[in-house]
């Protein structure tokens, strides 16, 4: 018979397998740091800056204030702290270096063009020329920008303008022919991989594309802890037709456990028999590109909670603002806060706070003012600042005090 859960055991699972819940451990180490990203399989990086560069925040959200120098050192760093790597996970993202060779099938499909990458084939074939004078570039100079590409090559006519230049970069880059060796503020440095990741790593056995997609299906299960097969392929951005291939041979294998969660149309999948944990304590201030919540579809599912970015939405039609955090509490998305580290000031601004229809009781209230006061105490910011009025927002004020 195929196991049923109920809509909280399935957001237990779901809490306990993104690694909420977690018991106050004091410092936080390069170990435990590392634990936390190998979990989530994956973390997606951003550019918006409004508060802090998004990679950074899901590791505050679950381990609390750590040193970002830690972050920093694992993926950017030359020396043997360095554990991951960057590539097209979930979007831009940062992925264990273990996960290297199961994205190699993927850059080699960049590489000659084909499914998802077929937009690359032209470019591909046209600039081919250029593709070759930027990796030669590469090689001879070491980790370039595309910036510092350009002004060495004694003219913009040489290189076909900036933007042909970065495409030429992005293509080598998808093709695993160059990986990012570090970043100067937020533009990527290219190098040669053997000269940035393990030799170990780069000489590791290349799965099957068909093994690749299995293992990254597995992966994405242990991370969701309970999903449907469009959340499984959303996680590693699989293709729709293999992804259904592949979950059919795990559930036939025995790795996938089909379930049915109340409410949701389509079936589940665990990876092995759900042991739905008793309780879920966590109280967490999340970035809107959260492995939680970014599947928005899921997370309506998961939580009865629409949750939609409006940065490139005009100012007058926002519902809730412009870089809006979820406030999970109680094993519920429970508010959302449109926030701004306003740095020149030395403080957390809070422009807007929406609480969901069941309320913040006291409770709630006092742990999201700790979560205000440590998330700004973590950026280096003096105090928080209410630029609202509402009732939600007076009583923050109130605890803050």
């Amino acid at each position: 018979m195929t196991t049923t859960l109920s809509l909280l055991q399935a957001r237990r699972l779901a809490l306990r397998a993104q690694g909420f819940g977690r018991a106050d451990r004091g410092e936080i180490t390069h170990r435990q740091l590392l634990a936390q990203i190998d979990r989530l399989g994956v973390v997606q990086i951003d550019s918006v800056n409004a508060v802090v560069r998004s990679h950074y925040l899901p590791l505050f959200s679950r381990l609390g204030a750590y040193d970002r120098t830690l972050l920093e050192q694992a993926a950017w760093s030359q020396g043997r702290r360095r554990a991951l790597f960057e590539y097209w996970g979930h979007e831009a993202s940062l992925l264990p270096l273990s996960l290297y060779p199961l994205m190699r099938w993927r850059m080699q499909r960049a590489h000659d063009g084909v499914g998802i990458y077929r937009h690359l084939a032209r470019f591909g074939r046209e600039q081919h020329a250029l593709i070759q004078r930027v990796l030669q570039a590469v090689r001879e100079q070491g980790a370039l920008g595309a910036g510092s590409l350009g002004q060495k090559t004694g003219g913009s006519s040489a290189w076909w303008g900036w933007s042909a230049e970065k495409h030429a970069l992005e293509w080598l880059f998808a093709a695993g022919e160059v990986t990012v060796a570090g970043r100067r503020g937020f533009e990527r440095l290219y190098d040669l991989p053997e000269r940035v990741l393990p030799s170990a790593i780069l000489n590791s056995a290349v799965p099957e594309d068909a093994d690749a997609q299995r293992r990254l299906l597995l992966r994405a299960a242990q991370a969701l802890g309970v999903a449907t097969e469009k959340d499984l392929r959303d996680y590693y951005r699989l293709d729709a037709s293999e992804s259904k291939a592949r979950l059919a041979e795990l559930v036939e294998a025995g790795e996938l456990q089909p379930v049915m969660v109340q409410g949701w149309a389509q079936p589940a999948y665990c990876a092995g028999e759900p042991k739905t944990p008793r309780k879920v304590d966590a109280s967490a201030l999340l970035s809107p590109f959260d492995s939680l919540i970014w599947e928005r579809a899921r997370t309506e599912r998961l939580f009865d909670f629409h949750y939609r970015l409006e940065i490139y939405t005009p100012q007058h039609k926002r519902v809730y603002g412009y870089y809006v955090l979820p406030f999970l509490h109680n094993e519920r998305l429970a508010a959302r806060l449109d926030l701004r580290a306003e740095r020149a000031h030395q403080r957390l601004a809070v422009h807007a706070v929406h609480t969901e229809a069941a309320g913040l009781d006291e409770a709630g209230i006092a742990a999201l003012a700790l979560n205000l006061r440590q998330l700004a105490g973590w950026l280096g910011l003096l105090h928080v600042q209410f630029n609202c009025a509402s009732d939600s927002a007076a009583r923050l004020q109130a605890y803050l005090r």
